[in-house]
């Protein structure tokens, strides 16, 4: 029986350019392995910048380690990538994230 991580690193690997699969799958290990989410969320933003809702998760992430500072960073560059693509949801929940974050020592 494969599991979930499973079959999203068989949908990564048939297609490692979407990066909805390279999203799904940090998602799923942001549940058991927050190590391997980080690294699967910055390869995301190196690879894909402008896939709007890594920031959120990501940022998340990193308020969960402790990483409060880059956390922030992150959800600035979300917050940039959701103006300039004018999703105004996304940037409604990326400043509601980063003001909770700042706000929040």
């Amino acid at each position: 029986m494969s599991t979930r991580i499973d079959q999203l690193e068989k949908f990564l690997a048939e297609d490692p350019h979407d990066p909805f699969n390279l999203y799904a799958l940090a998602l799923e290990y942001q549940k058991s392995d927050s190590e391997k989410a980080r690294t699967l969320f910055q390869r995301l933003t190196n690879e894909h910048p402008q896939y709007v809702p890594t920031y959120y998760h990501f940022g998340k992430l990193l308020l969960e380690v402790g990483e409060r500072t880059v956390a922030l960073k992150t959800f600035e560059a979300g917050i940039h990538q959701a103006r300039s693509q004018h999703d105004s949801k996304a940037l409604r929940e990326l400043q509601a994230a980063y003001q909770e974050a700042e706000y929040d020592e």
